[in-house]
């Protein structure tokens, strides 16, 4: 009985949220090594259908890197990355295309068995993401900016209840296609979108004011705070492009972001459905 009791009062707790969130977008970033393992990524969509199922819009951009990395191998391609950028030639970006699309069939097809609608889109297609060639200290082949979103063809599929699965890539107006970092990819949807929320998903609790002390954990930081962090290097590594990407997000009208550990048991609706959340907020 009071067991029972206490999951009354979890959904006690989560209704006002899911009343202030109803028909609201949540634009959530998945990718790395946590995208791969099946376990993690079953809970992860578990909750996203869940999100789903309250009224919700979920919009899930992801990643594939690791993926990528072994059709690479298997290729016998040499993998060649600047300041974190996949250096991207025309045989590589054929390789990064079937990666993408071998995980985004997973992804939808994972979604439809849990019982929610899920739709495949290319950020390619339609002019669905625009890019224009990325600038660099040295030339990183077919990698673009992101430049415009065509939200119109995102917001059709929401309507309908879908969850929207999107691949980062874009087109430019030269018409070439381009590889586009998962983490910017997904703030600029999430800006254009104007969503309620911007959540990463990592493979991390969040950010640590002392990478080597998980008691310096922080739970919530405003840009300014969190710029300052990057300045003076407490900030480092892979968390780099996830910070910017929430600054990024909230400059472009996103209420809210957030960084969650994706290992974390139902740790996406934790964080949106409870007063305390479990990851890092990062607000204006």
């Amino acid at each position: 009985m009071e067991e029972a009791i206490r999951k009354a009062d979890v959904l006690i707790e989560a209704l006002p949220y899911i009343k202030k969130f109803h028909k609201k977008i949540i634009v959530i970033k998945y990718g790395g090594s946590v995208l791969g393992d099946e376990k993690i990524r079953r809970g992860v969509l578990e909750d996203i259908v869940f999100l789903n199922f309250m009224g919700l819009r979920p919009v899930l951009v992801h990643g594939g890197g690791p993926n990528i990395n072994e059709l690479m191998r298997q290729s016998g391609k040499k993998t060649e990355f600047v300041d974190g950028m996949r250096v991207t030639d025309q045989e590589t970006l054929k390789v990064v295309e079937e990666g993408l699309t071998a995980l985004n069939n997973i992804i939808v097809s994972e979604i439809t068995e849990l019982g929610a609608k899920a739709i495949s889109l290319n950020g390619k297609n339609n002019n669905l993401i625009q890019a224009e060639k990325k600038e660099a200290k040295i030339d990183l082949g077919f990698v673009g900016n992101v430049v415009g979103i065509n939200t119109e063809i995102i917001d059709d599929e929401l309507k309908k209840e879908k969850v929207a699965v999107i691949m980062p890539m874009g087109v430019g107006k030269d018409k070439n296609t381009y590889n586009i970092n998962a983490d910017e990819a997904a703030a600029s949807i999430a800006g254009a979108l104007e969503a309620e929320k911007f959540v990463l998903l990592t493979n991390v609790k969040g950010i640590l004011r002392n990478p080597e002390d998980p008691h310096s954990f922080i739970s919530t930081l405003t840009t300014k705070e969190a710029s300052g962090l990057l300045e003076s290097n407490i900030i480092m590594h892979g968390m780099i492009p996830k910070v910017k990407a929430c600054i990024e997000a909230l400059d472009k009208g996103v209420k809210k972001t957030h960084i969650v550990d994706a290992r974390t048991p139902h740790g996406l609706l934790l964080e949106i459905f409870t007063d305390q959340g479990v990851g890092t907020e990062i607000i204006k």
